[in-house]
């Protein structure tokens, strides 16, 4: 698993961006949190943070998944594939290894400043090699 830590900016747009670049590429992506506020908003941003990208998105519960390039799930029980997963949850998924890709992005309260460091340990810990992308405000 590749992992990449985004910080310098607010969590949402940034993962925004990040989800239309991977679908730019051909990647398909699932955005993970256990948060279902998070998960909403998320979602109706996905749809409204850009005039000229649309990333087409669904619930991993929704029945176009398999077809879809961005899934959202804040559960582990139906994963539709294993390229990228952009983590916007507190923890570390459990499941983040059966991906080629991980992403994680640091927020900019202390709170999200201190469960990235957490999660970053974490993944050092185990001996994963992990690049840092400094980012300026969002």
């Amino acid at each position: 698993t590749e992992i990449d830590f985004y910080s310098g900016g607010d969590r949402l747009p940034i993962a925004c961006r990040l989800v239309a670049k991977a679908i730019r590429k051909g990647l398909k992506v699932l955005i993970y949190t256990s948060d279902a506020a998070m998960m909403d908003r998320i979602d109706k941003l996905l749809w409204t943070f850009a005039p000229t990208d649309f990333v087409p998105h669904c619930r991993a519960d929704d029945r176009l998944a398999d077809v879809t390039p961005v899934i959202l799930s804040h559960s582990a029980n139906k994963l539709p594939h294993d390229e990228v997963l952009l983590n916007l949850d507190v923890d570390t998924p459990a499941f983040f290894s059966r991906f080629h890709r991980l992403i994680e992005i640091t927020g900019t309260t202390s709170e999200d400043t201190q469960a990235a460091r957490k999660r970053y340990r974490f993944y050092q810990d185990r001996g994963y090699e992990i690049r840092h992308h400094k980012l300026g405000t969002v």
